[in-house]
């Protein structure tokens, strides 16, 4: 990325990055068609490798661009003093559900990046994403009370199934709303039924509130 990206306004920035991010997350690195790019960006044929020296070099800064939304969009957001993990999870889904109303090509981007395409990249990046997963981890279990959970519950499996009913359904709600402003539709319906799976949850692997010391 030469200083002739960085010096265009934020609308054109986000057009080009939006396009190549669509781009690259539907077809990965090797078949992602930088025609397709400019076309959906709304540039000029040679404008891309204006900004661009090449089409590796437009990937290794999108990684970068969307590891940096994710930091400061999703992860630094997230309460890791907040001991209750049910409760923990519930805050992530809000935080979660709302970067990826902002940045709905970022999620997927990375998705394909490190399912398809991780070993062509550089150490570097390949680095910095390790990196993600391992504070990715700590986001879920980090500083959980275990003593919430019930004498005769395995935690760490318990840990897993209230983890994945939640990614659930969440996941099935983004498929719902997909192509739709989040902003544009009333949540309140869906949060209360989040909330009652949550109380499902609690009764199933939490001890009574007065059990816990």
């Amino acid at each position: 990325m030469n200083e002739a990206f960085k010096n265009l306004d934020e609308t054109k920035k986000n057009r080009i990055r939006n396009a190549a991010l669509q781009a690259f997350a539907e077809n990965g690195y090797e078949q992602a068609s930088t025609n397709t790019i400019i076309k959906n960006a709304g540039i000029g044929k040679g404008m891309l490798f204006h900004y661009f020296n090449n089409k590796k070099d437009l990937y290794e800064y999108l990684i970068d661009y969307a590891l940096n939304v994710i930091w400061y969009e999703y992860i630094v957001l997230i309460d890791m003093n907040e001991s209750d993990f049910i409760k923990r999870l519930k805050d992530i889904a809000g935080i979660k559900a709302a970067y990826f109303d902002k940045y709905p090509n970022v999620n997927n981007f990375i998705g394909t990046v490190l399912f398809n395409d991780e070993e062509q990249l550089p150490e570097e990046l390949k680095t910095r994403l390790a990196n993600f997963r391992e504070i990715g981890n700590e986001l879920f279990y980090k500083n959980i009370d275990k003593n919430l959970f019930r004498d005769d519950v395995d935690v760490e499996k318990a840990f897993n199934l209230i983890r994945w009913a939640i990614e659930g359904y969440q996941n099935e709600l983004i498929q719902q709303f997909k192509g739709t402003k989040i902003a544009n539709v009333d949540l309140q319906p869906y949060w209360d039924e989040f909330y009652e799976y949550l109380d499902v949850l609690k009764t199933s692997f939490y001890k009574d509130r007065e059990d816990v010391r």
